[in-house]
């Protein structure tokens, strides 16, 4: 193998290291956990959506799956309705947010008052 192939491979290997790299951390960047703790303003069930809407106003759209972990409430938050304070953590890709987990917290603000 002359000196020009073994370049050649070189310089592919250290490409394909490079693009695998910068693969990684962008699809690591996309799976950073968020937490949004607020009152649900609507939810369908049908579509698998609520809205929480925070303290400051802001309102998130956000969309669960069968995966989702559901705390507080029964058969996958099917008592979840509007008026119900929540806590969600989500995931969001590509402007898409979707529920790991939420927790019905309004049981337990009832409690803290008692």
């Amino acid at each position: 193998m002359s000196i020009f192939e073994r370049s050649r491979v070189v310089l592919f290997c250290l490409f394909a290291f490079v693009a695998v790299a910068s693969w990684q951390v962008a699809t690591a960047q996309e799976d950073v956990a968020h937490l949004v703790s607020g009152f649900v303003k609507h939810v369908d069930h049908d579509a698998k959506t609520m809205i929480v809407k925070t303290t400051d106003g802001t309102e998130h759209t956000i969309k669960w799956t069968g995966d989702t972990v559901w705390e507080g409430t029964k058969d996958a938050g099917k008592d979840v309705k509007d008026g119900t304070k929540v806590s969600v953590k989500y995931t969001e890709k590509g402007g898409e947010k979707t529920a790991v987990g939420v927790k019905d917290i309004s049981k337990d603000a009832a409690k803290a008052v008692k």
